[in-house]
């Protein structure tokens, strides 16, 4: 098969002709219909992620077609279309019995803890534990868009935060998680103060629902100019972007009893952010993480994109071929563009 392979950290990854995965008993072969360009696949190929080896195929966002499946598979079958979260649960250990499957003990993560999606064919495991399967009305784009960054995010305002109608939402960075996040406060009924360096990313934002924005290249203070619009600090914060700067703002700028849920990335010389501790004290302010969502959640998801009230279609920015996958994640730290890239074409 083809796929991109890179067989040194920071070294420019290329196209490669690679053997076709096969699948483990409890696993399945999927033919590669879509996948998505996230800045985690960006992570991994710098070499902040410990679980990758080399060489390597990055690629964890994805949608395609079962092509073959382990002797120990139930629940699927050659032809059936599907997504998997960006972390499959082992289905066995403590923390998946207890229905957490997005911080299993035993994970496994394509693109990460194996070879992934950007490739022609990829092999997942623990298929019946976390496939999902495909509306028959739903395309395999928008479903590739939802692997990482949109269900972490709905995970994040959902089932983390637990944001209610009328609250505010401050969202830190407006990539496609950010995009993501500001789209399913919005569909809660919050009120979002969007918060970026770029005026096209926060018009963006305010076409998909936030209500305010702040232009951090253009304000001294972030932290005043949110709690100004939220006349006294937002309810729910989130950091999409993973910055120490971002994280500090978005716990800062919180009300009392606040609920900050840091959603991007800190990896590397970002892995130990300063943070107001003195406010989490005295203002008994909560602070969550958001790693992925369990594949039984997202029919919860699915019927709102059902319903139209999610669409995350709208975030779809790029469709690229798979041959442009590998300038395009070197890329990934520039921020180029809005919404998210999906290469559709191999």
């Amino acid at each position: 098969m083809k796929a991109v392979l890179f067989e040194a950290f920071r070294q420019a990854p290329v196209i490669r002709t690679v053997p076709d995965p096969e699948p483990d008993a409890a696993g399945v072969v999927v033919k590669v219909e879509a996948t998505g360009l996230c800045r985690s696949d960006w992570h991994g190929w710098m070499g902040h992620d410990a679980d990758i080896v080399l060489p390597h195929v990055p690629g964890h966002e994805l949608a395609g077609t079962v092509m073959s499946v382990g002797k120990d598979v139930r629940r699927w079958r050659v032809g059936d279309r599907v997504t998997v979260p960006f972390v499959a649960g082992c289905g066995h250990c403590h923390e998946c019995m207890s229905g957490n499957h997005q911080v299993c003990e035993n994970q496994f993560q394509p693109g990460f803890t194996a070879w992934g999606s950007f490739a022609e064919f990829v092999a997942l495991d623990f298929a019946d534990v976390n496939l999902v399967r495909l509306p028959d009305g739903l395309d395999f784009v928008t479903a590739a868009s939802l692997g990482c960054r949109f269900v972490t995010s709905f995970r994040a305002i959902v089932d983390q935060a637990k944001v209610l109608p009328g609250e505010w939402v401050a969202v830190h960075g407006c990539g496609g998680v950010g995009l993501s996040a500001i789209m399913t406060a919005t569909a809660m009924g919050a009120n979002v103060v969007a918060v970026d360096l770029t005026e096209d990313k926060l018009a963006f934002a305010r076409e998909i629902g936030a209500v305010a924005t702040v232009n951090a290249a253009a304000t001294e203070d972030v932290v005043g100019a949110v709690r100004d619009v939220t006349r006294g600090g937002a309810h729910v914060s989130i950091d999409a972007l993973g910055h120490p700067r971002t994280c500090f703002n978005s716990i800062a700028n919180l009300r009392r009893r606040g609920r900050h849920v840091q959603v991007g990335l800190m990896l590397d010389d970002h892995a130990r952010p300063a943070i107001p501790m003195d406010k989490v004290i005295a203002h008994e302010l909560a602070i969550l993480g958001s790693h992925g969502m369990q594949a039984f959640r997202y029919q919860a998801m699915m019927d709102m994109l059902e319903t139209g009230t999610l669409a995350p279609q709208k975030l779809i920015g790029k469709r690229i071929h798979l041959d442009e996958a590998p300038a395009a994640l070197t890329r990934m730290d520039s921020f180029e563009g809005r919404g998210i890239t999906v290469v559709d074409r191999f």
